[in-house]
């Protein structure tokens, strides 16, 4: 028999007459674009007209298997018919592949993300290599948009509805072994040999196998559509669905109509009813704002893109100051990333809780053996001595925030650091400067502050003192590859620029309370709006107490008092007259059993000030969107953001703004930079300098600037 070669890789014949398809486009990823769909449709031809084949096992060249498709071609087109033609052939090469008339066995030695997992479902069985990096799944909610190569059809005929909707409406990754449980694929192997064994087994043992959905008897797994227990559950998926996006995703929504209207037709015609739903959303402004951030800016922040380099940090040790569960929580992930490290802390007590979160979190690693597992706890050297510490090339200062502490901190600590070490506060407001005031090396002070949980959260936000050097940046940078965090770097000044937005969030939705809205209106007007978490609750999860000082603080740098302002003093009264702090407090904006949230207090109502003249989930999600608007703005004018881009994935990734807009510069320019300051001066007017619009908005509506190029 013959082989082939082409731009999407090679196919070899051996002598058991089993082709073994190999995935290997140029450069360093199979990625789905005009020339891997050319070399599909010409390869799967190959293949259909090779006689007396047994069988294809498709695999891959590269790290991964394929990682779906060419977003660059997504973010630019915007033609529906365009994108519905692509789509209909690479359906049909899917379709020629699976009905070819013999076994087609997927092996993963990669992940499979989005089109490239489309492509494996387009196979009669996938076999995966049981590694922790490998990854399957299909994301393209996250970006706006819903599978586009058949996904919405095959996995709800492999897993049934329910499954499917888990998958799909949410966006899911998972780990191979996850894959496996969840029927995403079939088995596992331990290694590339076992791997290839068991397809060609699997193939020997299938001579003519079929896809479940070319059947004639065929039947999806779980309630048949048009019963009642299936639109009972159909119901119940969107009730969750809509509970979960508040409406604010429409992708999430077209899923859940190409799943239900496509399992009313034949396979080829629901292929149709798909393509449809996306090549709607690709054409959307919606998809084209969150491609750009959620997948280029995120990218171009990961790969550092424009910030200084280093290939060596000179870290071996670091010391973490503070064992509470953000200490902890740094101890974990720098021991994970390879590092020795010192936890320190002033009492046997917070450093028994720092270390038994610590082998919670080691637990949770499933994918490592017990040794392994041992090997990360055995990095970590908890101490209360200040011996340990000695010779550490990176402290990360995490303890409570107060400069006069911070400040006897740094002094205790310095001397005993090896020569050129970086000293680093965890800070989440304090000015980098003020803090490095203490040091004789200020050129080697930074800011790294981190998100809670920061074993889950992916943000790093760095900032620069006043005379914070290249060299410190691109050491810390380098640090922060080690420990895969996603990175902004920001300027200095107080609450730099995550914790001022993040603050003009929350301080408004207690405004908005204060002025005699009603709270769940405030609660779901936010996630309307596409907001992450709702104002109040993520108040009440951060403390207000911890609020209360933080603004008390504020006055020293803002010189704003602590009273001029409704919201601040719903604050006050709620910690200081109601003695309702929080959730860890037991109450606060919500009422609490053993640490569950319940309802919302019902004495709120007792504190406001006035009756709205106006009010509805709307317009309370516009203010509330619009009073983080107004900061960045303020923040633009500071000199913080360094990058447009920063702005964006910071207040995604670290605060939770809306990724339904693609950050708040995107809002802008999809608003209309002219319409939002109109806007902002006339809630100005009515509520508050805090809305009043910053003067860079007002220089770009005079110019008839965006932020970002229209697509």
């Amino acid at each position: 028999m013959s082989n082939l070669e082409n731009a999407l890789g090679r196919i070899t014949v051996g002598d058991d007459n089993i082709a073994v398809w190999t995935l290997q486009m140029e450069g360093r990823a199979n990625k789905i674009n005009e020339t891997f769909i050319n070399g599909l449709v010409e390869s799967i031809d190959w293949l259909a007209a090779e006689q007396g084949l047994a069988g294809v096992i498709l695999t891959s060249g590269h790290k991964d298997f394929c990682v779906g498709t060419n977003l660059n071609y997504v973010y630019t087109e915007r033609d529906a018919q365009t994108v519905f033609d692509g789509t209909g052939t690479l359906h049909g090469a899917f379709r020629k592949l699976e009905t070819m008339g013999i076994p087609v066995v997927c092996a993963l030695t990669g992940s499979a993300l989005g089109g490239g997992y489309e492509l494996a479902l387009a196979t009669h069985h996938r076999i995966a290599l049981n590694e922790g990096r490998i990854m399957v799944g299909l994301p393209e909610v996250s970006l706006g948009l819903i599978p586009g190569g058949g996904g919405t059809q095959r996995l709800p005929r492999m897993l049934g509805v329910q499954g499917a909707l888990e998958i799909i409406a949410q966006g899911q990754m998972l780990r191979a072994s996850k894959a496996k449980g969840k029927g995403l694929v079939d088995a596992l192997a331990d290694d590339r040999d076992g791997l290839m064994l068991a397809a060609r087994e699997w193939i020997a043992a299938n001579p003519k196998a079929k896809q479940p959905w070319d059947e004639s008897r065929f039947r999806i797994p779980g309630p048949q559509p048009g019963s009642l227990n299936y639109v009972n559950l159909l119901v119940a998926a969107c009730a969750m669905l809509y509970k979960k996006t508040a409406g604010a995703f429409p992708a999430a929504e077209a899923a859940v109509t190409s799943i239900q209207d496509g399992l009313r037709v034949n396979f080829d015609r629901a292929l149709e009813i798909e393509r449809r739903q996306f090549a709607k959303l690709v054409v959307s402004d919606q998809a084209k704002d969150m491609i750009r951030t959620l997948f280029f800016h995120r990218e171009a922040a990961m790969k550092q893109k424009g910030l200084p380099q280093t290939d060596d940090a000179g870290f071996s040790k670091v010391a973490i100051l503070g064992a509470g569960m953000m200490g902890a929580g740094l101890a974990f992930i720098t021991a994970k990333a390879g590092y020795q490290v010192v936890l320190k802390d002033i009492t046997d007590d917070a450093l028994d809780r720092g270390m038994a979160h610590i082998d919670k979190q080691i637990g949770k690693m499933r994918h490592l053996d017990a040794a392994a597992q041992a090997e990360i706890r055995g990095r970590i050297t908890p101490t209360i001595e200040l011996g340990p510490i000695e010779g550490s090339d990176l402290v990360i200062e995490a303890v409570f925030e107060n400069l006069e502490l911070k400040h006897r901190v740094t002094k205790e600590i310095l001397p005993l650091l090896s020569e050129n070490a970086v000293f680093a506060s965890n800070t989440s407001a304090i000015p980098i400067t003020d803090l490095a005031a203490v040091s004789d090396n200020p050129d080697r002070f930074i800011g790294l502050h981190f998100f809670s949980p920061v074993e889950k959260m992916p943000l790093l936000e760095i900032i620069r003192g006043k005379d914070t050097s290249d060299e410190t940046l691109a050491r810390a940078l380098a640090y922060n590859r080690a420990i895969k965090k996603l990175p902004i770097v920001v300027n200095d000044g107080y609450g730099f620029f995550t914790s001022r937005v993040f603050s003009s969030y929350i301080m408004e939705s207690s405004r908005l309370v204060a002025e005699g809205h009603d709270a769940a209106t405030i609660e779901w007007g936010a996630r309307q709006a596409g907001m992450v978490v709702s104002p109040l609750q993520v108040f009440d999860e951060v403390s207000l107490e911890l609020g209360r000082k933080a603004m008390k603080q504020a006055v020293k740098y803002t010189g704003r008092q602590v009273n001029d302002d409704a919201g601040t003093r719903l604050m006050m009264k709620m910690v200081e007259v109601a003695d309702r702090k929080g959730k860890a407090h037991g109450a606060g904006f919500y009422d609490y059993d053993n640490g569950r949230r319940q309802q919302l207090w019902t004495g709120l109502r007792e504190l406001a000030e006035g009756t709205p003249e106006r009010t509805g989930a709307e317009y309370i999600g516009r203010r509330l969107i619009l009073a983080q608007i107004a900061e960045v703005g303020r923040a633009i004018d500071d000199g913080v953001l360094n990058s447009w881009r920063d702005a964006e994935v910071g207040s995604i990734f670290g605060i939770g703004f809306a990724p339904n807009a693609g950050g708040p510069l995107a809002w802008v320019d999809r608003n209309g930079v002219d319409k939002v300051v109109a806007e902002l001066d006339g809630l100005a007017d009515q509520f508050g300098e805090h809305y009043r619009a910053a003067q860079c908005y007002r220089d770009m509506a005079a110019k008839g600037e965006r932020f970002f190029d229209l697509v």
